[in-house]
């Protein structure tokens, strides 16, 4: 068992040597560092730690060439890089195929918004495909996304490609990262013009709608705590009243009753021309956000809002009670 006190400069520079092989000291300051002390005189810190069930010890530094605050502070980071796994160098692959492998183990999204994200990827970065991976140069990535319309998407993709190649190189597939010194898009980004008490001056613009169809939706635009693209689109076989759902979403109370409110006739909850769904009723939109006061508003700065006061629960009868919740704050009921 190693020797324990707290190391200081008089006592280790008055260490006894043994006379034959080495001792072992601890510090008591920090319990993880200890020191060598051979035969000779040579005193070394170093630190221990278990691989699959050996003990490995790794120096640190020599002393008193490395003083003793110094040793104390290089403990962690000396254990945490000792504890880091080598990259394994593997064959080479094609960025199209790293891709597939990068999408399958790291991307955890929704049906459709994976199906946007390859669709993107598939259309900016196919110049890449071809590549190999760790050939891939600085240069190439700037290449490809300069070519990208749109400041938005030129960002996102270039946010994509970096995370693509910081798990390259954990997986031994890439040596460097040639993302990651290139500056990032600046966006200048929308602020919703929504607040609690425009909000309030929104659901009065609604309430007047003249149009039964036009006004219900845009309320479920509220009630359903959905994007404009699914509230549109609802089908009255999706809508479960028994259980206050659509499809796996919970309803909230006002949703059900706007709804069961509503004449069921037709596939569609919400019919627009050539009994289609009502697809972008932007003159009627922009007719309540003008009356609001917020002509920039969009209709998914609506979902935005809400869902961000929303309190999040996994049980889905406990998410439709912080729905009605929240709709009673506005007094909406």
């Amino acid at each position: 068992m190693a020797h324990q006190f707290f190391f200081n400069p008089y006592i280790l520079d008055n260490l006894p040597a043994p006379e034959v092989g080495f001792d072992v000291v601890q510090d008591i300051s920090e319990p993880r560092l200890r020191m060598y002390v051979t035969s000779r005189g040579a005193k070394t810190f170093f630190v221990r730690r278990r691989v699959r069930g050996r003990d490995k010890r790794v120096i640190i530094g020599s002393y008193p060439d490395m003083d003793i605050e110094t040793a104390r502070d290089r403990v962690v980071t000396v254990l945490n890089e000792s504890n880091k796994k080598l990259p394994v160098r593997r064959k080479k692959i094609s960025f199209h195929d790293f891709w597939e492998i990068y999408l399958k183990n790291k991307v955890r999204r929704s049906e459709d918004s994976q199906v946007k994200l390859v669709r993107a990827v598939n259309l900016h970065l196919a110049d890449l495909f071809d590549k190999n991976i760790s050939e891939i140069s600085e240069r190439d990535i700037k290449n490809v996304v300069s070519k990208i319309h749109g400041v938005a998407v030129a960002a996102r993709m270039q946010e994509v490609l970096n995370s693509v190649f910081k798990y390259a190189i954990e997986q031994g597939y890439a040596k460097t990262n040639p993302v990651e010194n290139l500056p990032k898009i600046q966006q200048s980004r929308r602020v919703s013009p929504l607040t609690d008490d425009s909000f309030l001056r929104l659901i009065d613009a609604i309430r007047a709608v003249d149009t039964d169809v036009m006004r219900n939706a845009f309320l479920m635009l509220i009630y359903s705590f959905l994007p404009k693209s699914k509230v549109l689109s609802m089908r009255w076989e999706d809508l479960d009243f028994n259980h206050y759902m659509w499809r796996d979403w919970p309803l909230s109370n006002m949703a059900v009753v706007l709804l069961e409110n509503m004449a069921q006739y037709g596939d569609w909850v919400f019919v627009g021309r050539c009994k289609n769904h009502l697809a972008d009723p932007r003159v009627a939109w922009h007719n309540v956000v003008n009356a609001a006061g917020m002509p920039n508003l969009r209709m998914d700065d609506v979902y935005k809002f809400l869902m961000r006061r929303l309190k999040w629960a996994a049980d889905r009868e406990d998410l439709r009670e912080n729905m009605n919740k929240l709709l009673e704050k506005y007094s909406l009921y």
